[in-house]
């Protein structure tokens, strides 16, 4: 009896020993999801919004400005052929809505004027996500119906299409994409701005915001080379009469 007594204590002292924290989700919360042109220049006409607001705070609204992309470093512009289709059309939208707010804004770099970096990152989760109605719809939407089940025939039916209303607005597929959009103003070695802002964006879209991928290289051999490789995976060649004549795939003009 003290042997098993012993026995269950140390099986216990081992469970407890080899526990690991359990894994707990987040608290429901919304991420927006870019799916148009459009909802790119909403974060343009935002980020340019903002941009303006600390340029009048910090005094530097006389101050011109340049838009300009960078890749990894932020001291380090993109090449114009590693340009990605969001970064090109990002730069158009923001230098538009900082012409419209008054901001001058120039063409060209130069030694007067502040530089506004962005630049983009996009990571790939291989984890398919799951992703849950909203915490209370359901509840809500299954109230509504209880409330109305005596109702008039055409009051359900109204209410019915209510019901899958807002069930269709609430609803937005989910994705193994995300798209980081980081956007910066630095003045006088200290950041005037800088904001980072997360989507999910759909994969089949997802090359709107990854480099192009370059040109793949092909090594070329000389005929002797080849002829040499050959004779070195297949042996020697046969001699002509051990040749045959391989079998024609369709029939010959006779029809046979």
């Amino acid at each position: 009896m003290r042997l098993c007594l012993t026995l269950l204590v140390a099986a216990s002292l081992a469970v407890s020993c080899g526990r690991i924290p359990d894994p707990a989700g987040y608290v429901q919360s919304e991420q927006k999801k870019m799916q148009a042109t459009h909802h790119w220049n909403v974060l343009a006409a935002d980020v340019a919004n903002q941009i303006n607001n600390e340029l009048i705070l910090n005094d530097y609204l006389a101050s011109p400005v340049f838009v300009r992309e960078t890749c990894g470093d932020e001291n380090e512009p993109c090449p114009g052929s590693e340009s990605t289709a969001f970064e090109e059309s990002f730069r158009d939208l923001l230098i538009t809505n900082l012409v419209s707010l008054g901001v001058p804004t120039r063409q060209k770099q130069d030694s007067s004027a502040l530089v506004i970096n962005y630049k983009t990152q996009t990571v790939y989760h291989h984890r398919n996500t799951w992703r849950s109605i909203k915490p209370g719809l359901l509840t809500a939407l299954t109230a509504g119906i209880l409330v109305i089940r005596n109702a008039p025939a055409d009051l359900i039916w109204l209410a019915g299409a209510g019901t899958i209303d807002v069930a269709n607005a609430a609803y937005v597929t989910s994705s193994n994409f995300e798209v980081l959009i980081t956007t910066s103003v630095v003045a006088d070695g200290r950041y005037l701005y800088r904001s980072s802002n997360i989507y999910y964006i759909n994969d089949q879209d997802s090359w709107h915001y990854q480099k192009p991928s370059g040109p793949a290289e092909i090594g070329l051999t000389s005929p002797a080379t080849a002829s040499a490789a050959a004779v070195i995976d297949n042996g020697p060649a046969p001699s002509p009469s051990q040749t045959t004549t391989p079998p024609l795939p369709y029939p010959d003009a006779t029809g046979i």
